[in-house]
């Protein structure tokens, strides 16, 4: 495990049990509006759906309430995250339908075109080869199927120094006072992560790269999240 991706492991450990509730507030709510788009971007008829970085299973929760007859395998590789995302899973009665496995995006433990479709939420800024990690991801998807992505997006224009702003100083302060110690570190991190990501990373470009077609990009509210979504060829 690289340096970046061990960061990344210890940063959201503690976070399990209050993690949606806390990132629903820190995003003004805006969290879940951006799940609830990338699972429309997943066609119905995808019966058989991996989601990578799943950790405490949101995005896994909604694909199944979505399609009735519709089984998702959910990959983190937090364990901690995992051991909330199943007690969710648990407490909502889909745990016959919804797998939860332990596992890194680098090295799926999948074999090749197994899934109908893919998503994936807040990744590709802890890894250390997104374009690899992008083909090993496309790798498990049968060709027609969709691979969908939501990310935190860098607003530009009159909105950029707001979200300076509330990512240097209002986010730590709310971390802290809505999570303590823990969220405060998660506070300070994110900011740099997401200028970083977004100023060094053509996402629709590596997307193409991965062998993934048609790729759509849709910022959303004002530019703070962003859903990209595209077919595997």
């Amino acid at each position: 495990m690289s340096a970046r991706t061990a960061h990344a492991r210890q940063l959201f450990a503690p976070l399990g049990p209050v993690y949606d509730r806390n990132a629903a507030l820190l995003s003004f709510g805006q969290d879940p509006r951006w799940r609830t788009f990338l699972v429309s971007r997943i066609p119905d008829d995808a019966l058989r759906v991996v989601d990578v970085a799943t950790g405490t299973a949101s995005v896994a929760l909604e694909l199944a309430r979505r399609v009735p007859s519709r089984h998702v395998v959910g990959v983190d590789q937090s364990p901690e995250m995992l051991r909330a995302g199943r007690e969710r899973v648990d407490r909502a009665g889909l745990s016959s339908r919804i797998e939860l496995r332990e596992g890194r995006a680098e090295e799926l433990p999948f074999g090749d075109d197994e899934f109908d479709a893919l998503t994936f939420t807040y990744l590709l800024r802890y890894v250390d080869d997104p374009l690899a990690t992008m083909r090993g991801l496309a790798r498990v998807v049968r060709p027609g199927g969709v691979l969908a992505m939501q990310e935190f997006g860098l607003p530009r224009g009159l909105w950029r120094p707001l979200w300076e702003l509330y990512v240097r100083g209002v986010l730590p302060v709310g971390g802290v006072l809505t999570g303590g110690r823990a969220w405060w570190e998660v506070g300070r991190f994110l900011g740099p992560s997401i200028r970083e990501f977004h100023t060094s990373v053509d996402v629709a470009q590596l997307w193409r790269e991965a062998g993934i077609a048609d790729v759509h990009v849709r910022s959303l509210s004002l530019g703070g999240g962003v859903v990209v979504w595209g077919t595997r060829t």
